[in-house]
């Protein structure tokens, strides 16, 4: 079987966005995800997030280790950094999917980033866009599950993880501007260079 990450299809494609009661030049996306420890992790999204890590590949990019569930499967998600600034977050992950049906693997791109406001809010905006693997489309083709079925499934499952994972990202990374701006930080994670 092969992992070859079908780009050209599209299993669920998902953005949410919610307000950050803080400047963005207070906010540092990357810094954030690659500092947040386990206990954060959960609280973005209780019951769905198990454990986060980070590690690094070879060439030295980072990977940032999620577990969790989404709908009725555990992901084991392996996201490998593409983009990492203080404003913008892309990662790309071949992703391990264990199902009541058996495992298989998809294709992740996660996308974070943050848009002024005013100069004391900004926006998140959390996007998902699920591709199929070749070994996904043998896997749904073993269990006569049509492509269009796995989408509508997969699109109800993201949208939902996502649509309560968002706010509470945003409370996170809002408490960590709060706590940075007590100890005499300015920024989440980092002070950033203007």
């Amino acid at each position: 079987m092969t992992s070859t990450i079908l780009v050209d299809k599209v299993l669920s494609d998902v953005v949410c966005n919610h307000l950050i009661n803080a400047s963005v030049e207070q906010i540092d996306i990357a810094s954030w995800l690659s500092t947040m420890n386990e206990d954060e992790f959960r609280r973005c999204c209780p019951l769905d997030h198990i454990s986060c890590g980070m590690t690094s590949r070879d060439d030295g990019k980072k990977i940032l280790l999620h577990i969790e569930t989404i709908g009725h499967a555990l992901m084991i998600q392996r996201y490998v950094e593409e983009v990492a600034t203080a404003e913008l977050c892309k990662m790309i992950s071949l992703t391990d999917a264990f199902t009541p049906n058996g495992s298989t693997r998809v294709g992740v791109v996660w996308t974070l980033s943050v848009k002024r406001i005013d100069d004391r809010s900004c926006e998140l905006t959390n996007s998902m866009v699920v591709h199929p693997t070749a070994e996904f489309m043998e896997f749904i083709a073993q269990h006569k599950i049509k492509f269009i079925d796995a989408v509508g499934g997969r699109q109800h499952v993201e949208g939902e993880h996502n649509r309560r994972e968002t706010p509470l990202m945003a409370d996170s990374i809002e408490r960590l501007v709060i706590a940075q701006a007590r100890q005499g930080g300015r920024s989440v994670g980092a002070a950033r260079s203007n």
